[in-house]
């Protein structure tokens, strides 16, 4: 599958997730390094339900980059992508970090880093992405 088609894949989770408001379906989209090392993932999943507002109407991804590391014949694939989700209420921005393939380390395969914010607040955001890699979901700033 090529990187673009596992963004967009990972993304439909994340919104028919979200949609359904399925705070295990979130969290089983996360690294297990990612869980162990979020300050409280179940609060960061409620903090993302309660600032997501309205029912989606639509989505598509905004931009996407990779990362891949091989070593001994293993591979770490990271995904990086940004997607813009329509409300009736508001249009936001979610970052995914996704280590979508990880077989150097398998408890980081999954997402580690997702962040949130309004589209409107989108040009404020001036860290590279290695200063944004952290685990859990937070408000982009």
């Amino acid at each position: 599958m090529s990187e673009p088609k596992r963004a967009d894949s990972r993304m439909e989770q994340i919104i028919s997730a979200i949609k359904d408001k399925d705070k295990e379906a979130i969290k089983s989209l996360f690294s297990k390094k990612a869980i162990g090392e979020a300050n409280d993932i179940d609060s960061e999943i409620d903090y993302l339900f309660d600032f997501l507002q309205g029912d989606i109407n639509s989505w598509k991804r905004d931009g996407w980059a990779s990362d891949e590391s091989i070593e001994y014949g293993k591979r770490s694939l990271l995904i990086r992508f940004a997607f813009i989700v329509n409300t009736e209420k508001d249009d936001y921005l979610l970052f995914v970090m996704d280590y979508n393939v990880d077989t150097i380390n398998p408890d980081n395969k999954g997402i580690y880093t997702m962040e949130i914010t309004r589209l409107e607040d989108r040009d404020a955001i001036q860290r590279s992405w290695q200063e944004r890699l952290n685990a859990g979901i937070h408000k982009l700033e």
